[in-house]
């Protein structure tokens, strides 16, 4: 049967039992214990306290990595001022002290000159003409700006997929953990009931000894899912932020493509990275052209003033005889040509460097489509492959359940042994763990393939908690700024730590099971009063 929508937010819980970190954490990572599940009767059940959308709020608002890059393209943007400033007048002051101690060709006697002088000047240069080249390094710079905001967009994306995964990652190890422990409390009670009837004489120690065998390889399954949940927890604490609390059912999943072909040109026209290289690309051209412009002529306009004062040191003779003024004001204007002629062949040089890295940057374009196709199919393919596979798995769950219920039956009238009621136990489990993951594994293809289309980004989420971060903001602040002295303040680390996060454990909390998974006889034992076949 072809199945063309996700619906696992409901079922994803249901049938992992939901659970959480042995707490009941807020953000703040305090720390309530709750009730865990033994291998004896369920409790009571938890209320959710977190959902998938408040993982998806905390890790986009205190994720250091994204904090991180978004903190990169506050600094790329400053490249587009930084390009402009070479096409901006220049203004330099100058100073000078001097004393002179002995020089040969002065004159000396009354007319002798002043040997002290002091100097102030302001200066201010305007480039009219450079070639092209601050114009398209100003170009480059705004591109890179674009390329930026999509490779942030991307970032955002896999921050995302990352917490999307740790959240049903731990889902489906809570609900592999409460499927072990079912399956060792009735191990246990079969064990029981096996010792029972070989006190009587019913049955042999090698009965006694399967059952004790295979409780101690249900004990060591048991084990080995509580360190996959503790493992999980600690993942989703370091992507989202804080322990992860009671979990809710996440969403099912929307707009997703209805075939591979549809997915791949919507991944084609909005996937981020590809974009980010795209313009990155599209950069690279004006690169070559700024180096093609050192060859070029560079007029600029000039004009100064100048203070001079001799500080005492020129002579009353010489003031009035040689009419020179102990102190005055100089002021100059004036246009400056460079013609560049002959550099060594650094101008050569800079365009074939910059032609290198276009073409670097064309091969990055299709290696980065390829990458978007083959992640796109594959996930495509994931996805479908897990729909197929949850739908197989209930067959298989559905079909050992009825097939412990006949063991136990033709064991209570002879025909079964005590081995043939443990596979039957253990086909029953695998089935159930099978069922579990092949629901995570849909989720976390599904979402894979919206990031991959583009379709997985803040805005696309809704997110609701406060306002969405948009780097246009910092770039629109700072692109036409002139000011030499606006600097920002003392940037402060935004990321949260998790240093004070309690440790994780392996209990959860109560829920019921998704039907699929249920079991009648968890607590029912073994009839100690049939007869050993």
């Amino acid at each position: 049967m072809r199945i063309s929508s996700l619906f696992l937010g409901a079922s994803l819980v249901a049938i992992a039992v939901p659970a959480a970190a042995q707490t009941t954490t807020t953000r703040a990572g305090t720390d309530t214990p709750v009730q865990g599940v033994g291998t004896g009767a369920p409790g009571q059940t938890a209320q959710p306290t977190t959902t998938l959308r408040d993982a998806l709020v905390l890790a986009y608002n205190t994720n250091p990595g994204l904090q991180s890059e978004r903190a990169n393209q506050r600094a790329n943007d400053e490249n587009v001022p930084i390009a402009r400033a070479a096409g901006r007048p220049g203004v330099n002051g100058t100073g000078s002290l001097s004393d002179s101690i002995y020089n040969s060709d002065a004159l000396a006697g009354p007319l002798a000159g002043p040997t002290r002088t002091a100097r102030l000047g302001l200066n201010l240069s305007v480039p009219i003409y450079s070639g092209g080249g601050v114009r398209n390094s100003v170009r480059a710079a705004e591109t890179r700006v674009d390329a930026g905001h999509a490779s942030l967009r991307g970032i955002e994306a896999q921050l995302f997929t990352d917490a999307v995964t740790a959240y049903v990652d731990v889902l489906r190890f809570e609900a592999i953990v409460r499927l072990n422990q079912q399956n060792v409390h009735v191990l246990e009670v079969n064990l029981q009931a096996t010792r029972d009837r070989f006190e009587v004489g019913d049955l042999t120690r090698t009965d006694v000894a399967q059952s004790e065998a295979r409780l101690a390889l249900a004990q060591s399954q048991l084990r080995t899912a509580e360190a996959g949940l503790i493992g999980s927890r600690e993942n989703y604490i370091r992507v989202v932020g804080a322990p992860p609390g009671v979990l809710a059912q996440p969403p099912a999943l929307p707009n997703l493509p209805g075939d591979v072909q549809d997915a791949e040109q919507a991944a084609i026209s909005n996937n981020p990275n590809l974009e980010a290289a795209q313009k990155q690309r599209d950069a690279t051209a004006f690169d070559v052209k700024a180096a093609r412009a050192s060859r070029s002529p560079q007029v600029s306009l000039t004009a100064g003033s100048s203070y001079y004062n001799y500080l005492g040191s020129l002579s009353e003779e010489a003031r009035t005889l040689g009419g020179q003024n102990p102190n005055g004001i100089s002021n100059t204007i004036g246009a400056q040509l460079t013609l560049p002629v002959f550099q060594g062949g650094l101008p050569a040089a800079q365009v074939r460097q910059a032609q290198a890295r276009r073409a670097s940057a064309l091969e990055t374009v299709t290696l980065t489509e390829r990458g978007v196709i083959a992640q796109v199919r594959s996930a495509y393919a994931n996805y479908q492959s897990a729909l197929r596979v949850i739908e197989s798995s209930r067959v298989a769950v559905d079909a050992n359940k009825l097939s412990l219920e006949g063991v136990r039956a033709e064991n209570s009238v002879g025909t079964r042994t005590i081995l043939d009621i443990l596979n039957a136990e253990q086909e029953l489990l695998t089935s159930q763990v099978n069922y579990v993951t092949a629901e995570r594994d849909a989720y976390v293809a599904g979402f894979t393939l919206l990031a991959a289309m583009g379709r997985a980004e803040a805005r696309d989420l809704n997110l609701d908690g406060g306002p969405l971060y948009d780097p246009d903001v910092n770039y629109k602040r700072v692109k036409n700024r002139w000011s030499d002295r606006n600097d920002d303040p003392e940037p402060q680390p935004v990321g949260t730590r998790t240093n004070q996060t309690p440790a994780q454990t392996p209990a959860v909390t109560t829920t019921s099971l998704d039907p699929v998974l249920q079991r009648d006889d968890a607590t029912r034992p073994v009839d100690i009063n049939r007869k050993n076949p």
